[in-house]
């Protein structure tokens, strides 16, 4: 996908550095300490790549694929404030460098130039699209901080909330490169299911490197999540599958009262001994068919083997 997107993405990095700059100097420096930061810029390269899989000759989603990694960015600049995170894709977050207060309000900037680029294109489709993703997002991560340190929330709460943090801008992202090539109704289904099932994989998939990746490959502190007390996928099975004095670790643990190196080799011990973090990958893998499976209603293209093949490295990967 990569190798298909590379002209587009070009584009799209010249609207990124064009709309990121400020007349208040640390803006840019902010935003781009974490643009220029070495992402993957997945949720962009799907706008692009569903619009060379429907066949869009224009350049509309150029400015659309921009507003996709503005509100992904702004999102995770609120997050590590949030979660008081140290490292984000191997170098100190922002936020450890620039204080809270600038890293909110620099996010709070990225998204209005996000809807600054919604509202230049002018479909009141593709707005809509793109802000109800904003709003679900929003909700998915309160709900995901209201789930923190519950012990009992379940893997169907879990489920609800990766779908609203993490997959509905991988879904709007997919989606609206068939708004603006304006297909049918059956095509523009099809590629919100591809990216809403590659959204849920792919966070699937992170939540399983938090227990078997080093700070190395993730670009973030190993165990990051088992001491802020999130209850992702590999501790709810783990908590579900364990005895009785288990579950008195994972209780204990997950409201921080286990927080040291030895106890998150402990977590990691038991999630081994009960498949924990494999199962949380084979789910992942389910979700990545399912993804695939949605565009089988497409001809076979190079559009469409990329967009399988990316599906197949989100299960994959180790970082």
């Amino acid at each position: 996908m990569l190798a298909l997107t590379a002209n587009g993405m070009n584009a799209v990095n010249t609207v990124i550095l064009d709309r990121m700059q400020s007349e208040i100097p640390l803006i840019p420096r902010l935003a781009g300490h974490l643009i220029s930061g070495g992402g993957k810029r997945l949720r962009p390269m799907l706008t692009l790549a569903g619009a060379e899989l429907v066949g869009y000759q224009g350049s509309r989603h150029h400015l659309l694929a921009a507003a996709v990694e503005f509100i992904h960015t702004a999102t995770l600049l609120h997050d590590d404030v949030v979660d008081g995170s140290e490292l984000r894709r191997g170098k100190a977050a922002a936020n450890i460098i620039f204080g809270n207060p600038a890293t909110v309000l620099v996010g709070d900037f990225l998204f209005s130039r996000a809807f600054e680029l919604m509202t230049e294109d002018g479909s009141l489709r593709v707005l809509k699209i793109l802000s109800n993703a904003s709003a679900v997002i929003a909700e998915g991560e309160v709900s995901q901080l209201t789930a923190q340190r519950q012990i009992e929330t379940s893997e169907e709460r879990y489920l609800h909330i990766i779908g609203a943090k993490t997959a509905a801008l991988f879904a709007a992202a997919s989606q609206i490169s068939a708004v603006v090539a304006e297909c049918d109704e059956e095509k523009e289904r099809a590629l919100e299911d591809y990216g809403r099932n590659l959204g849920v994989a792919f966070q699937l998939v992170d939540d399983a490197i938090d227990y078997d990746s080093d700070a190395a490959e993730m670009g973030k502190d190993q165990g990051d999540d088992f001491r802020e007390g999130k209850m992702t996928l590999p501790v709810i099975l783990a908590y579900a599958r364990g005895d009785e004095e288990e579950r008195k670790f994972w209780k204990d643990a997950i409201m921080g009262h286990r927080s040291s190196d030895e106890d998150l080799a402990h977590a990691c011990e038991l999630m081994a001994r009960h498949n924990a973090v494999e199962d949380t990958r084979e789910r992942a893998r389910h979700f990545a068919q399912r993804a695939i499976d949605a565009i089988s209603i497409f001809p076979e293209s190079k559009a469409r083997s990329a967009m399988a093949e990316a599906a197949m490295f989100a299960v994959a990967r180790v970082y």
